[in-house]
């Protein structure tokens, strides 16, 4: 006789929505569950703190299996993905030699960035790589595109590589626009009719980049990369269907070059709602479901690696290279650690490269496909930015289209937009880059390791120009106060005035600490002073440039005064916190405080002009 099994759980009643939220309500003690509880994104939505199978009862995404159109759940029946590493070198036959040694250590996709597309440069770049094995990608000027396109197809028919090759040349003439304003690459179109010509014989050959990714590096919110990385794909759909190119051709050869952030599940959800919604574009200018697949490479983000505390940029790096993966992208590229302060060199990029290894070998990420498939959370979040996303796409189309935006400065504007709004945020602490504007590093020092790196020499160079994409990382702003701080004859010098109240004075101070430590200032801490004489005494003895008076709320009302009077000028006083007494003390005199509604960054640097010497 069989042992009967009861369901798990069988013995407890279904609990509902409505009875969870009596429960929180009631734990809330009367705070608002609204302004407690749900999260209002950057991307145009709220979240909820607990998602049910109801939530996503009427959703469509988990109808399909993965391999199947609309492909939310992946284009591949396997979730393995390329490890890619973009080859830097002086000279082909330096990154030929490069590339050679990086396959044998577990890289499968690499990038190439060419000069002058010449034969001679491919057959170097090329020299006794397995075509087959490995994944070849093209990065160079627009204007050579068709040079490099040509010359790669002779080398391809010499060596009967035409259907081995695969891989893609990144044809961008939007990047000038993007990057500096103005007008488009001359005879777009022609020359785009000419590209896919040309490569017609290798059928692996991706031609027409969307390279969102410039827009994720310069800030851009997620929905907004997606929003236009979708209208940027519909725009190449639009251009050579009616210059008479099939539908199906322009499609298999779109590659979407997107960023990835440290916005962990809302990344992940985006490359779902990303292969969900360009499936549906490209169906509707007559491409079969199979040339529906999106083809996505996901490269880690520039725009929150920081130059201080170089080493948390592998904490970032490591989740966005998650995010990607879970998400079921055909290739990634890891940025190494050190990028934004020099050229990476073999310990970054050893590092980089094992980072992804890590996640096949270590936590077989490349096991299971759409392992986020079905989650209430995950498929509430792919739903809620596929819908803003949408929404963009659609304002784009109606003012005429991806091309007609850049050329109008419409889309650097919102991104520069957005990218100012992060940078705020940053600068009030709202958005956290560990070790740059919360928990800095205050005896680390960093210009000795910034080296200047060359640029490319065409028109197409990294530096933004008037009405371009903005360039700088978030962190940007810190950096140059704390370099500025380094760059002085003096390191100011920070006393916390610690007193009263146990509590409050130490929290009071770790926060002065963080907060005066963003500009590399010198802290001296204590554990407390019975007065405040004795506290700036003590203070003026360690040569003290500013002295923070950390204390509790009620304690300040007659201590800052106090301490502000003995002081008598010879140190800046700052008062930790937004005490209710705050106008009482600014009429006595006192006008700094350090608060958590402070604009941090602002403050440091009127810290800076107060008290630095060059």
């Amino acid at each position: 006789m069989t042992e009967k099994k009861e369901p798990l759980f069988s013995q407890f009643p279904p609990v509902t929505t409505e009875e969870w939220r009596a429960k929180v309500e009631a734990d809330l003690k009367g705070a608002p569950f609204d302004k407690k509880l749900v999260w209002r994104t950057n991307e145009g939505f709220s979240l909820q703190p607990m998602y049910r199978a109801e939530d996503i009862a009427s959703f469509t995404t988990t109808d399909s299996l993965p391999g199947q159109y609309p492909y939310i759940r992946g284009t591949k029946t396997n979730n393995d993905w390329l490890s890619r590493q973009e080859i830097i070198a002086d000279t082909p036959e330096e990154a030929n030699a490069k590339a050679l040694e990086v396959v044998t250590k577990g890289i499968n996709s690499l990038g190439f960035k060419v000069k002058e597309g010449s034969l001679k440069e491919v057959e170097a770049l090329l020299n006794a790589l397995d075509l087959q094995a490995v994944e070849i990608n093209f990065t160079c000027c627009p204007k050579k595109a068709l040079t490099l396109a040509e010359n790669l197809v002779k080398y391809l028919k010499a060596n009967d590589a035409e259907l081995l090759f695969h891989g893609s040349i990144d044809f961008n003439p939007f990047k000038r626009a993007l990057r500096h304003g103005g007008e488009m690459l001359p005879d777009m179109v022609q020359t785009t009719v000419e590209l896919l010509k040309t490569v017609a014989s290798v059928p692996a050959l991706k031609v027409l980049a969307v390279d969102s990714v410039m827009l994720s590096d310069a800030g851009a919110y997620i929905y907004q990369e997606l929003g236009y990385a979708l209208a940027w794909g519909a725009s190449w759909m639009t251009l050579l269907t009616d210059a008479g190119v099939d539908a199906n051709e322009v499609a298999r050869r779109i590659k979407f070059n997107m960023g990835v952030s440290s916005n962990y599940f809302m990344e992940l959800a985006k490359f779902r709602a990303a292969r969900m919604l360009w499936a549906q574009i490209a169906k509707q200018y007559g491409a079969d479901e199979d040339a529906c697949r999106q083809a996505v490479h996901a490269s880690t983000s520039r725009f929150n690696q920081t130059i201080y505390d170089a080493h948390v940029n592998l904490l970032r790096s490591q989740t966005e290279c998650m995010s990607a993966a879970l998400a079921g992208v055909d290739s990634i590229t890891v940025v190494p650690f050190d990028a934004p302060y020099t050229t990476p060199d073999d310990f970054s990029e050893r590092i980089a490269r094992n980072q992804q290894f890590l996640l096949k070998e270590e936590s077989h990420l490349d096991k299971v496909v759409d392992p986020a498939g079905g989650s209430y959370y995950v498929e509430t979040l792919t739903v809620s930015i596929a819908r803003e996303a949408w929404k963009l796409f659609l304002a784009v189309e109606e003012m005429g289209g991806f091309l007609a935006e850049v050329e109008a400065g419409a889309v650097q504007k919102a991104v520069t937009e957005s990218g100012v709004k992060r940078h705020t945020d940053v600068a009030r602490r709202k958005e956290i880059l560990l070790g740059t504007n919360q928990y800095p590093n205050i005896n680390e020092t960093a210009a000795q390791k910034i080296t200047a790196k060359p640029g490319c020499s065409c028109s197409c160079s990294a530096e933004a120009g008037e009405g371009g994409l903005p360039t700088t990382r978030a962190a940007s702003d810190f950096e140059a106060l704390r370099l500025e701080t380094e760059a002085a004859s003096n390191r100011p010098k920070v006393f916390m005035l610690t007193i009263g109240n146990l509590a409050m004075r130490l929290a009071r101070a770790q926060f002065s600490t963080n907060f005066f430590g963003c500009a590399g200032y010198e802290i001296i801490d204590n554990l407390g002073f019975e007065t405040v004489e004795q506290g700036v005494d003590a203070a003026l003895e360690k040569g003290a440039d500013v002295v923070v008076l950390c204390s509790s709320d009620d304690e300040y009302a007659t201590l800052a005064p106090e301490a502000f009077k003995y002081l008598n000028g010879r140190a800046e006083f700052v008062v930790a916190g937004a005490p209710a007494c705050m106008e009482q003390l600014q009429a006595e005199g006192i006008k700094d405080f350090v608060h958590v509604r402070c604009n941090v960054l602002d403050t440091l640097r009127d810290f800076n002009s107060r008290l630095l010497r060059h």
